[in-house]
């Protein structure tokens, strides 16, 4: 079931791409960027409530808030970049740089969370940083 969650995000992710690249003509990067957010957030809290989620909000431990903090602070901060990007750059160019975001994350995986680190791993992460250049030049 993982699998086809992931797919979703994949084809979400890219739908994100093609439409942020429509919709920001005109406007300030950060602008779009918060608007984007708030949009998130409602939608997120949106889910919270409809699933009955909220109850767990007592549950969560110190470590745990740190960590989604830190987490939400990349996001954000990652989002300005793209955004910023997108608008200066062309959308074919910004989107496969933004997924090397698969190569940094399989070795900072590796590097931090002890993940293994496959002869598979390390030809995948060739291959992906092969095609980012090869799309991007």
């Amino acid at each position: 079931m993982w699998f086809v969650f992931a797919l979703g995000s994949a084809v979400f992710a890219a739908l994100t791409s093609i439409l942020a690249k429509v919709g920001i003509e005109g406007v300030n990067s950060n602008l779009a960027t918060a608007i984007r957010t708030v949009v998130v957030l409602v939608m997120s809290w949106g889910m919270v409530f409809l699933t009955h989620a909220q109850t767990g909000l007592g549950d969560i431990g110190r470590k745990s808030w740190i960590f989604l903090i830190l987490s939400g602070l990349a996001t954000g901060v990652s989002w300005l970049c793209y955004y910023h990007a997108l608008q200066i750059g062309e959308a074919s160019k910004v989107v496969p740089i933004d997924k090397l975001s698969v190569v940094i994350t399989l070795v900072m995986a590796f590097v931090f969370l002890h993940e293994k680190f496959t002869v598979k791993s390390f030809v995948g992460c060739l291959l992906i940083g092969a095609g980012t250049l090869a799309m991007v030049l």
